[in-house]
Order: C-alpha cells, then structure tokens, then sequence
C-alpha cells in the first residue's frame, strides 16, 4: 500500500509544474520570448537596466481595473521615461482566456493606449512557470545589476474597484524611486492578486 502511495506521489511531482527558482535578492534568470512585433527579445538585452515583468490577460477584470482605469498605462509612462524597461508578458495557453497573437496583442495595446516597452508571448508558459507568476497582473523589478528586487502584486489593496487605486499603495513606483535614490527596497515582496495565470499545464 505505501508502495503504490509513493508512486502516485511521485507521479504528481513529477506531472507538476517546474517550482519557480527566483526570489528576491538573488539574480533574475534569463529568458528570450518573441514579442508581439515577432522579434526575439531576452532578459540579457536589457542587462545595465532596472526592468519591471507584468504578467498580462487582457480579459482579466483585475487587470481591467488597472488598464481601465489609466493607472497600468501611467505607471508604464512614467517608468519608460525614465529609462526603465517594462515588459508585459502573456503567458496564457493556446484556447485559455487572455490568449492572443502578436497581431491581437497589437491591437490590445492600440485599444488600451498601453505605454510598455515589448510586450511578450509566452503560450508555452515557460518564463511564467521559471518566475512562479500565479496572478495577472503580477509584478517584477529586476535592477541594473540583474537581480530581482520586487515580486508581487501591484498594490495593497485586493479587488476590481478601481476607486480602490487611489487608496492603495502602488508598489512598482514606490520600488523604482526607491532604486532610483540608491536606497533599500521597503517592500520586496507582496501577495500578488488577480486571475490565476491560463497555462497549459
């Protein structure tokens, strides 16, 4: 009886997503996905650079609260000119929810006025399952020196109200004017909250 317990545990393990190996401290792993315009794009490109990872399901209302309302796109602004690199990245299988092409994901950005610097495609769930994202959004700042310094949610507050906004602390920027300022990241880690990530498997 325990004999067959251990196989079938075994079998589960081993059907299980690969664990996500990042933490925070500790240098962000690279990874090359094409992006919506069908270029190459990898981590290593943007090396010298702070980098923030959003996870995106345009069909999400969680991330609806956030594109909705401005608040995704002001960040993204606000981010890239200052000389950081956002990148969006869909990890939604092939038939899930939230699952475009580079051509719908052109047409996403167009319709939202997205203000990202690529935005990536991930059908595979590959670089999702590497960085063990769970929700759409869920947010990492990776800095100059390639080491991630934030994973999480993108604010405080858990829900669709997009009064809620106003009312939450947002994380990307407080961590990006904190490692603009040379100082110490106050929150480095924050449950993150939204639609559970559409993979394959």
């Amino acid at each position: 009886m325990k004999r067959i317990f251990f196989a079938f545990l075994l079998t589960i393990l081993v059907a299980a997503p690969a664990l996500a190996k990042v933490s925070v401290g500790q240098p962000a792993p690279d990874f090359t996905l094409s992006d919506s315009n069908g270029k190459s794009r990898s981590l290593a490109e943007f090396k010298g650079k702070i980098v923030v990872l959003e996870w995106n399901n345009p069909d999400c209302p969680f991330v609806g609260k956030h594109y909705g309302s401005g608040n995704m796109q002001k960040q993204q602004a606000d981010a890239t000119a200052a000389g950081v690199v956002w990148l969006t990245i869909n990890s939604s299988a092939t038939g899930k929810q939230g699952d475009i092409d580079g051509a719908g994901a052109n047409a996403y950005i167009a319709k939202v006025g997205a203000k990202q610097s690529a935005y990536l495609l991930d059908p595979t769930g590959q670089v999702g399952h590497l960085y063990g994202a769970r929700t759409t959004p869920h947010m990492f700042v990776i800095d100059k020196a390639g080491v991630l310094r934030y994973m999480g949610g993108i604010d405080s507050i858990k829900s669709t109200d997009k009064d809620d906004i106003a009312k939450a602390t947002q994380y990307i920027p407080q961590v990006l004017a904190e490692l603009g300022a040379g100082k110490p990241v106050s929150v480095a880690t924050a449950e993150p909250y939204g639609c559970g990530v559409k993979y394959g498997s």
